[in-house]
């Protein structure tokens, strides 16, 4: 066979193209992601009481300090931006309350915050170092937009999932563009960069789903916005790319790992995603679970007295759903719980909230009512929610939860159909968006702080001109 160098595979280009030439001007989509940035930072810091978490951070070699290094959120480390991006990525995915994307395939496009935030904060102290201004909020959120951008176009038309791909193979890939951009490379590096993304490996979706299940689905995105700075960098130092990576014959990515299909896109890159992005505000629930958990919620005051005289509850949901978090038998750990439908829907109907602690090993043990309910629901597929779920201009995410009792009274069916982190319910959310955040505020840092911080977050002007080193200072713990 003719071995002939090829032009790079056209989703490289498109890509790569979007990156360079598009300006985030949707004043919507800048505001949301500022909304999305504190959010983010607010998960993570929750993430931090928990030690399965806080175990992985901190640099490789202990001890080790890093010259210009990068800063964790409510941590005095100083890393590389390889290990920065890592350790933001895992805190932010821990609890699975940081947003979401739904569509063919799914994903949490706040997961590059770990890149891009590890890699600002580096390229800012060293500017500074060489007497050069440092970066700003506003190129955070511009970054942020873009990522998200391309997670989600990559994710509106292709599962991969459905072959048993993990999706934060696309955090990957939308982390190497941006922080290869970020970091000065032309069209060329990017592409070259990207390649090396796609031909990286796959992670496996073993580890969301049971009887595997396990911490791992907490760190992978945090590897994954990793292995995005390092790739860059390996760009940036003249590493050669892979231009045919996904188109060639026998040996590319369609070949290889998508069953010989090519991508498909019915959409322009642009800032779709940030506009449309979902919030959790209420619950650290997989996503397909939360408005079934907020039925659940509704519930709770007429059925708070009656849970031993359930006969039977029916949860009607769509196709997702039924492919992801419906799940029986045994669940060995937190990452096992937080991604069952049983679970979450029984947990809310006993104490009429889910937190993130209702997952852990002594909760579940102390609380043998959870699997007595679990037993005891039906979950149905509504055919218009499934295809309402895709629906451009709805994508909502419906439940609805009926409970019937030994008595042969029920219920009235209580439907949710657009979560309260869905753009439709933006008016609602945002305020309890900003609540969420201050509470992990004054969970982690004194009062002084909080203030400082929160006034600082929620002014969208002050924080767009806030230097990126200035504001991860704000955010250090001394341990």
């Amino acid at each position: 066979m003719k071995a002939d160098r090829v032009i790079a595979d056209q989703v490289l280009q498109d890509i790569a193209d979007y990156v360079i030439d598009y300006k985030v001007e949707s004043e919507e989509a800048l505001n949301t992601a500022r909304n999305c940035l504190i959010d983010t930072i607010g998960c993570g810091l929750m993430a931090l009481k928990f030690p399965s978490c806080t175990r992985h951070l901190g640099p490789i070699v202990p001890g080790t300090t890093v010259e210009n290094g990068a800063r964790v959120f409510g941590r005095s480390y100083e890393l590389d931006p390889v290990k920065a991006a890592w350790d933001i990525g895992a805190i932010v995915r821990w609890l699975d309350f940081n947003d979401t994307w739904l569509a063919e395939e799914w994903g949490h496009p706040s997961d590059n915050l770990g890149a891009i935030m590890a890699l600002s904060d580096y390229i800012s102290r060293v500017n500074i170092a060489n007497h050069k201004s440092p970066l700003n909020i506003q190129d955070v959120l511009e970054y942020m937009v873009k990522a998200h951008e391309i997670q989600g176009i990559l994710a509106l038309e292709n599962s991969f999932n459905k072959v048993g791909l993990d999706h934060v193979l696309l955090v990957r890939v939308a982390s190497t563009a941006v922080a290869t951009h970020m970091l000065g490379g032309n069209r060329d590096q990017i592409i070259d960069a990207l390649s090396q993304a796609w031909v990286d490996g796959s992670s496996l979706r073993t580890y969301r789903h049971a009887p595997n299940a396990g911490s791992r689905k907490s760190w992978a995105a945090g590897d994954a916005t990793s292995r995005a700075v390092r790739l860059s960098m390996m760009t940036m130092n003249g590493e050669m790319g892979l231009p045919s990576v996904l188109s060639a014959p026998d040996w590319g990515f369609y070949d290889v790992s998508f069953k010989g299909r090519e991508f498909s896109f019915s959409r322009q890159y642009g800032s779709y995603v940030m506009e449309n992005i979902l919030f959790k505000i209420s619950f650290p629930a997989e996503f397909h679970a939360q408005t079934a958990v907020e039925c659940a919620v509704l519930l709770y005051p007429e059925i708070k007295d009656k849970l031993y005289n359930i006969e039977k509850i029916e949860v009607t949901t769509h196709e997702s759903a039924l492919r992801i978090i419906d799940k029986t038998g045994t669940l060995d750990n937190p990452a096992d719980r937080d991604h069952c439908m049983q679970y979450m829907l029984a947990v809310a109907l006993i104490k009429g909230d889910l937190v993130a602690d209702f997952y852990e090993d002594s909760f579940h043990q102390d609380n043998p009512l959870i699997d007595e309910l679990r037993d005891k629901m039906f979950l149905i597929e509504n055919k218009r929610y499934s295809k309402d779920y895709l629906a451009e201009d709805k994508r909502s995410i419906a439940n609805a939860v009926q409970i019937f009792f030994n008595d042969g009274t029920k219920t009235q069916k209580v439907e949710v159909e657009y979560p309260i982190g869905h753009r439709q319910r933006r008016q609602e959310g945002i305020p309890l968006l900003e609540m969420k955040f201050l509470n992990s505020l004054k969970n982690t840092y004194s009062p002084d702080q909080t203030n400082k911080i929160y006034s600082l977050c929620i002014n969208n002007e002050t924080i767009k001109n806030t230097a990126v080193n200035e504001f991860m200072d704000l955010f250090v713990v001394k341990n």
